[in-house]
C-alpha cells in the first residue's frame, strides 16, 4: 500500500510525474558519475554524424543523386572509365569534410579543446612504429588467405575499374586512402579521445560498437574482425597520441586486400 507521504510527493498529473522521473534517474544516474551537457552532446554528436554519413556521403549516394548533374557540370562521358572515380572523390571529399573538418569545429567550438589533444599530431607515434608495422606484416598473410573467398572478390575493390591498369588502380587507391585517414581521425582519433576524458579505457569497447556497424555488408570475417582491430588501433593511438600511423596502417592493408582481389581475378597480367 503506498505511504501517504508518497501520494503527497508524486504529482496528479502522469506526464509530468514520467518527466521528474527522467529528471531524478538522469541526475543520479543509477549512482553513477552526473550527466553533463557535454556527454549528452558528443553522443548525439556521433551518432547523427555517423547517420549523415550513411545516407550521403558514400558513393552509392553520389551514384544514385549526383553522377549525372555532376558529369554534365564537368562535361565528362558516362562512358569513359575514369568516371567511375566520381563517386569515390565524393566519397573522400566528404569524409574529410564530416569526419574531419566537422568533428574538428565541434571540438573548438563546443567541447572546447584543442584539436591536437584528439590524436592530430605526430609527436610520440615514433615508439609505436614498430608495433604498427607488426601488425601489418602479421595481417598480410591472413588477407592473402581471405582473398580465395568468392566473397571477398566480390567485394573488393570496390572501384571496379581498378582492374583495369595501374593507372586507374593507383588513383583510386589515392582516394580511397583519404577515406582512411579521415575514418582515422573520426574513430581513432574524434570518437575515442572523446570518451576517454570520462569513460577512461572503456571508450575502447563504445567506440568499437558502431565501428563494428559500418563493416556490416562486408564479409563476415573482417566484419568481426573489426572489434578486434578498432580496439586494438584504439589503444595504440591513446598511448601515442595520434592516429596518424593507424590511418597508414589501415590504408596499406587496404591496399593489399584490392592488390589481392585483383591479382585473384587474373588483373594486371598484361
Amino acid at each position: 500500500m503506498t505511504a501517504p507521504e508518497d501520494q503527497a510527493q508524486r504529482p496528479a498529473n502522469p506526464f509530468t510525474a514520467f518527466f521528474q522521473e527522467v529528471r531524478d534517474d538522469l541526475r543520479h544516474n543509477n549512482g553513477g558519475p552526473a550527466w553533463t551537457w557535454q556527454d549528452a552532446a558528443t553522443f548525439v554528436f556521433i551518432t547523427v554524424l555517423m547517420g549523415i554519413f550513411y545516407y550521403y556521403c558514400r558513393p552509392g549516394f553520389f551514384r544514385g543523386s549526383l553522377f549525372n548533374d555532376t558529369a554534365q557540370l564537368l562535361s565528362l562521358d558516362r562512358s569513359d572509365p575514369w568516371t567511375g572515380l566520381l563517386p569515390y572523390g565524393w566519397w573522400a571529399l566528404m569524409s574529410i569534410i564530416m569526419r574531419m573538418l566537422v568533428p574538428c569545429l565541434f571540438i573548438v567550438f563546443v567541447l572546447k579543446d584543442r584539436v591536437r589533444d584528439y590524436g592530430y599530431r605526430l609527436i610520440g607515434t615514433s615508439s609505436h612504429g614498430l608495433i604498427y608495422l607488426g601488425l601489418f606484416v602479421g595481417m598480410l598473410p591472413i588477407v592473402y588467405g581471405i582473398s580465395y573467398t568468392k566473397s571477398f572478390q566480390s567485394k573488393y575493390p570496390f572501384y571496379d575499374n581498378a582492374i583495369l591498369g595501374w593507372e586507374h588502380f593507383v588513383s583510386y587507391q589515392l582516394l580511397y586512402g583519404i577515406q582512411f585517414l579521415a575514418l582515422e581521425a573520426f574513430f581513432r582519433g574524434f570518437v575515442i579521445f572523446a570518451l576517454f576524458k570520462r569513460f577512461g579505457y572503456y571508450s575502447l569497447l563504445i567506440m568499437a560498437i558502431p565501428y563494428c556497424m559500418i563493416h556490416f555488408g562486408k564479409p563476415a570475417a573482417e566484419t568481426f574482425g573489426a572489434i578486434l582491430a578498432g580496439i586494438a588501433l584504439g589503444y595504440l593511438a591513446l598511448k601515442s597520441r595520434s592516429f596518424l600511423y593507424g590511418a597508414l596502417l589501415h590504408w596499406g592493408i587496404g591496399i593489399a586486400m584490392d592488390l589481392f582481389a585483383i591479382i585473384q581475378k587474373g588483373g594486371f597480367k598484361s
